[in-house]
């Protein structure tokens, strides 16, 4: 496992978050933006919040980048896939934004039943929670790409 960074530039970090956001210049300027960004999404507005969730591509969606792919993996049968184009739907009529989960590796089937139990959620714990997931994301991918 390879530590974090001391410091990752904007480029490095807009890789990692999927988008060159506000979030990603707020995290930019820390030297140590992986390890601020709890602090710096508690910072955040609403508006800076959904930006950074909407910037990241669905689960299931069908143009990712290689990156998204690779984690998401591409193979699950068409039920699985269907529901959750189905849910995914859903859940960004409800709330508004994308949602978003650290895969981490599960395979799409087991990524149903967390989003349909994160669609009885309140829209701002909701967001808050898309949030925190991205960092978990981007740390993953900052640890595997450094392996």
């Amino acid at each position: 496992m390879h530590d974090l960074p001391r410091q990752l530039t904007a480029e490095q970090l807009a890789e990692l978050f999927e988008g060159h956001t506000r979030l990603v210049e707020k995290l930019a300027a820390h030297d140590d933006p992986l390890a601020s960004a709890q602090d710096v999404i508690a910072e955040l507005t609403q508006e800076e919040k959904l930006e950074a969730v909407n910037a990241h591509p669905a689960i299931g969606a069908r143009n990712l980048s290689a990156r998204s792919a690779a984690e998401q993996g591409t193979h699950d049968d068409p039920e699985t896939l269907a529901s959750l184009e189905r849910l995914n739907a859903e859940y960004e009529r409800r709330f508004g934004f994308r949602f978003v989960v650290f895969v981490n590796s599960r395979p799409k089937s087991e990524i149903v039943p967390i989003l349909r139990e994160r669609l009885g959620r309140t829209p701002e714990q909701e967001l808050d929670t898309a949030v925190r997931e991205l960092v978990a994301i981007a740390e993953d991918r900052w640890r595997r790409s450094s392996q």
